[in-house]
């Protein structure tokens, strides 16, 4: 149709096309992509747990004993004791009454959501929150409020204009995906409580990274039982499939039978759960995987700031190299993929237009040898395009 070859042309010109690049390895410090050995500096398996023995071997024996799939939904016939034994082990976790999972964490955002607020309730959402927490915003058809990205004197007036709202809902990312920074999930729990309003978070970039034993940014700023709901994914730290949502046991009670796309959807299959499962495990038990993250991060932000590239400031392994042009961007993701560095260029619509960006995450499985290869890739590249 002649449309859809305009609005290709279109995206090619303004360099906002996409293509998919095969992955044939596992999620690890390094991979092969469309055939080519690659250091990868794009995945959101923090820890580097995709390929951790003991969740294969779990995944494995879950299929041996239960099948590939489950057959139907939770409230059919597709509640399995994995299915509870997982949703126990993340309320231990996320330090809460009790969790449910989902299929995906967009299916948990849309859920959720639509769920809990309706045409006569009031949303407020952060301004660069995930795409799923719109979505799931734009479905439950209640008044969306967008308050500007961390800005609480924002929040307040959109509250207070609201005051009428049957109910107030705050939603907000914990890490924002593309920038790296937290939220200030404390003020925004004070502000919630005078103005009677539910918190719901999204940790899906927190979960297995921040807090004392990996718990998310509930636990970071020690905030427990002050946060209604806490929504995340199994996908990320945890090296599975899946979302979750983890709050009071009324409140899951109340989600299992009110959330659409967890009634009307068959259920996780059972690798996924005992491989996620064997995650939250190893979370707990290995402390120092989060701390040779963290100093993974700081290593590799200094080294690229000492090269003279421009980062925005973060606390997490979400490091986004600015670069405005999109053009730009994806030339320079080009060049160090040429030098056998994956590192993404991150484009409009994700990002707003002129702030394009290299999106680097680092995770606890690189060594000090895969971060100077980076860092010697990108002072090539950088002075290649004339960035340093």
């Amino acid at each position: 149709m002649e449309f859809i070859k305009q609005e290709l042309a279109q995206l090619r010109e303004d360099n906002l096309f996409r293509r998919l690049r095969r992955i044939d390895g596992p999620q690890s410090a390094w991979t092969v992509m469309d055939g080519k050995r690659v250091l990868l500096l794009a995945s959101n398996s923090y820890l580097g747990l995709t390929a951790h023995p003991a969740l294969k071997a779990a995944a494995v024996a879950a299929v041996e004993r239960y099948g590939t799939g489950t057959g139907g939904s939770r409230l059919t016939t597709g509640n399995f004791l994995l299915h509870e034994e997982l949703e126990t082990a993340i309320a231990g976790f996320k330090e809460t009454e009790a969790a449910m999972v989902f299929n995906t964490g967009y299916m948990a955002n849309l859920g959720v959501i639509s769920a809990l607020a309706g045409p006569e309730d009031a949303v407020f959402s952060d301004q660069f929150n995930h795409a799923s927490i719109i979505d799931g915003c734009r479905l439950s058809r209640a008044k969306i409020n967008v308050y500007r990205h961390k800005d609480l004197d924002h929040l307040r007036q959109l509250l207070r204009e609201q005051q009428g709202a049957r109910r107030k809902l705050i939603v907000t990312d914990g890490v924002f995906s593309m920038d790296g920074d937290i939220t200030p999930l404390d003020r925004i729990v004070e502000i919630a409580a005078a103005q009677g309003a539910l918190v719901m978070v999204d940790d899906a970039h927190a979960t297995g990274v921040l807090g004392a034993q990996g718990g998310g940014t509930v636990q970071h700023f020690g905030l427990k039982g002050r946060v209604h709901i806490q929504m995340g994914t199994l996908s990320k730290a945890l090296a599975s499939e899946g979302g979750y949502v983890a709050g009071s046991r009324e409140m899951i009670d109340y989600l299992r039978n009110k959330a659409r796309s967890f009634v009307f959807s068959t259920s996780l299959p059972p690798a996924d759960m005992a491989a996620a499962k064997a995650a939250v495990g190893i979370v707990l038990a290995e402390p120092a995987r989060r701390g040779q993250l963290w100093d993974n991060v700081r290593y590799l932000r200094a080294g690229l700031t000492a090269l003279g590239f421009t980062l925005l400031p973060g606390e997490t392994p979400i490091l986004p190299l600015m670069l405005g042009d999109a053009g730009l961007t994806m030339r320079m993701a080009e060049h160090l993929l040429a030098q056998g560095v994956f590192a993404p260029g991150i484009r409009p619509p994700t990002v707003p237009p002129g702030s394009s960006r290299i999106r680097i995450t680092v995770m606890a499985t690189h060594n000090r040898a895969d971060l100077d290869v980076a860092l010697a890739a990108f002072k090539n590249a950088g002075q290649a395009w004339g960035i340093i």
